[in-house]
């Protein structure tokens, strides 16, 4: 299923029809460095539908939220680190757990419930 969700399959006239957006602002975000759609050989953007999600994401920032390109890319970035980090944790905790330092649970500080994270911090 992961493979599938990055996995370019969509046109540049389909993402910008299925998003109503001209397909001019998916360029421009190409441009900005916010996404990277695959190329064919014959130089086509194919999008995957992790791609879309992305644009999805942009487009709530920028129209919902007033957020600027620029502010866009900052928080993109700082996504990503926080799952590269989150990833690491639970990698951390997996293998904390197979030796037996700490029991299972099943909390966990990011709480997936779209295409935000919403993160949650407990009082002391």
């Amino acid at each position: 299923m992961q493979n599938k969700y990055h996995e370019p399959v969509y046109l540049i006239s389909v993402v910008a029809k299925v998003l109503n957006i001209h397909p001019q602002t998916l360029r421009q975000y190409e441009k900005e460095g916010l996404i990277e759609p695959s190329r064919t050989d014959g130089r086509m953007r194919l999008y995957s539908q992790r791609d879309v999600d992305r644009v999805k994401m942009i487009l709530r920032l920028t129209r919902d939220l007033g957020v600027n390109l620029a502010g866009v890319d900052v928080i993109l970035q700082l996504k990503e680190r926080i799952e590269e980090h989150q990833n690491t944790i639970d990698e951390l905790r997996a293998e904390l757990e197979k030796i037996g330092t700490i029991i299972p649970t099943k909390k966990s500080l990011v709480k997936r419930k779209s295409n935000f994270d919403l993160i949650f911090y407990e009082e002391k």
